[in-house]
């Protein structure tokens, strides 16, 4: 939400999070200038690193002038029974 506000230039935002199965879901996309992308030292090249430590990972789609869509997808662990 924060790069929406501070470099896309949109005028709407939508999220959804989402649970199919055991991956959780999370998705922001906005109709901004578009052109993100995870290039390193850019902020989702570190949002996808900390997703990547937990087997998580992050896709972007983001054509200069089509808006933006992120996508981060997070297993879920089993609970554990063990006590």
């Amino acid at each position: 939400m924060t790069n929406v506000a501070k470099h896309s230039q949109a005028s709407q935002c939508a999220v959804s999070v989402v649970r199919v199965g055991d991956v959780l879901h999370v998705q922001v996309a906005d109709d901004g200038r578009g052109g993100a992308h995870l290039g390193k030292g850019h902020g989702l090249a570190g949002l996808a690193d900390r997703l990547a430590g937990v087997d998580g990972r992050l896709d972007v789609v983001s054509p200069p002038a089509g808006g933006t869509t992120v996508t981060a997808e997070l297993p879920i662990p089993a609970a554990s029974t063990a006590r």
